[in-house]
């Protein structure tokens, strides 16, 4: 399975990356280090400069942990669970999600992805 790690501050996440046309155009940018803003108590997210390709699907329940894309241009790491009517693009899932809803604090942040 594809790996991809995600870092914010000195604290690094392991995430298994999701076989799709959106994984493989959003790790050919990689390393990429991204501002990511604060939303709904529940998730980080940051637009970006281009388009990824999409497969969004109503996924009905989001884990803390889950990397996804809404829209086509929209990257999102939540850090909580919850139910959803949304729907959005999987790219994968941080392996051990611990600490991470700490990790990424109140109000933007910045979050480093890199190829493993």
């Amino acid at each position: 399975m594809p790996m991809m790690t995600i870092q914010v501050g000195n604290t690094r996440y392991a995430v298994s990356l999701n076989d799709n046309a959106t994984t493989q155009a959003l790790t050919q940018k990689l390393p990429m280090t991204l501002k990511m803003d604060e939303l709904n108590g529940n998730e980080k997210f940051h637009y970006l400069s281009e388009t990824l390709p999409t497969d969004s699907q109503r996924v009905g329940r989001i884990k803390s942990g889950d990397v996804m894309l809404y829209g086509s241009d929209c990257l999102v790491i939540f850090y909580k669970d919850f139910s959803t009517s949304y729907s959005y693009t999987p790219i994968g899932r941080i392996e051990d999600p611990t600490g991470l809803a700490q990790a990424l604090g109140r109000g933007s942040v910045e979050v480093t992805f890199s190829n493993r």
